[in-house]
């Protein structure tokens, strides 16, 4: 009596055919990141594009991508037409002393809920986090009132001041991180006879670069972009920031807006956050990680 033998394991998949499907996938999806990049790209080279176009090509249809003949004269032009220059460098102050200060007084506030642990520290950290549900309109009259009582209209203080009070969200931000921070290396300072203050300046600070490269940048880009702070509290040409003067482009003083200049402004407007970008990239997307995973 014969006996049939036991069929054995199945033979595994190929691994020429795996590695197909792998570089197959790889390639689908390196096409679809040059579509999705070629479509976010595409409004920032239309905007480059209709900067160097002259008032006339810009009547056309339909437009072109390229210009016939490339106005680099444009980027003069804006500075004589309005007082670019002064209000570029209005925009640049406000936002420097937004950043110092709201480093300065979220740093401080963040520590004291992170490192202080006693009664009542949850409910008032709940407290601070509860102002972020408060619109800003709700706010802005009783603000507007109280600079009015202080002489503050017409000045840049009421753009600056607020934020050396600090904001929740950065004090929320910077708590989550100081809060990873060893306790052995506070417990050192302490025996080497460190105040609070020394520790926090010489231990937090210096191991919270990440942390506080982000709040900067989301500091900076808040003030840099702002429009309907500066347009409460500023009457004077001479101190209108950035976002007043490119808002104008647009107001019934031309009959025919200069599009060409206001994306020249666009362009210029923007060199400042690309830049702040660039330099602190790397320390911006390591402040978002370790905060949201630690």
């Amino acid at each position: 009596m014969s006996t049939i033998p036991a069929a054995g394991p199945q033979a595994p998949s190929s691994p020429i055919r795996s590695r197909r499907k792998i570089d197959g996938v790889r390639i689908a999806s390196f096409i679809a990141l040059i579509v999705t990049t070629f479509l976010m790209l595409l409004p920032l080279f239309f905007m480059v594009s209709t900067s160097l176009k002259s008032k006339k090509e810009l009547l056309k249809f339909p437009p072109s991508f390229l210009p016939e003949s490339w106005q680099w004269s444009n980027y003069k032009e804006i500075f004589e037409t309005l007082n670019f220059g002064q209000m570029y460098m209005n925009s640049l102050i406000i936002g420097v002393l937004t950043v110092v200060g709201t480093l300065l007084s979220s740093a401080l506030a963040a520590y004291g809920f992170a490192r202080y642990r006693g009664k009542g520290n949850n409910l008032w950290f709940m407290l601070m986090l509860s102002t972020m549900m408060l619109p800003y309109p709700a706010i802005m009259i009783p603000q507007f009132i109280l600079f009015s009582k202080l002489n503050w209209l017409d000045t840049f203080l009421p753009l600056v001041v607020p934020a050396f009070f600090g904001s929740a969200y950065n004090i929320f931000l910077l708590r989550q991180f100081f809060s990873t921070l060893p306790e052995e290396l506070f417990d050192a300072g302490r025996i080497d006879g460190c105040s609070e203050l020394r520790m926090w300046r010489q231990i937090a600070l210096p191991l919270s670069g990440p942390a506080l490269a982000t709040v900067a940048i989301f500091a900076f880009i808040y003030s840099w972009n702002d429009l309907l702070t500066p347009v409460l509290y500023l009457s004077s040409s001479d101190k209108f920031t950035l976002p007043v003067g490119m808002s104008s482009f647009t107001s019934s003083r031309f009959r025919i807006p200069p599009w060409h200049l206001l994306m020249v402004a666009s362009v210029l407007a923007m060199l400042p956050i690309v830049t702040l970008f660039a330099i602190a990239q790397k320390r911006f997307v390591e402040g978002i990680v370790l905060t949201g995973i630690k």
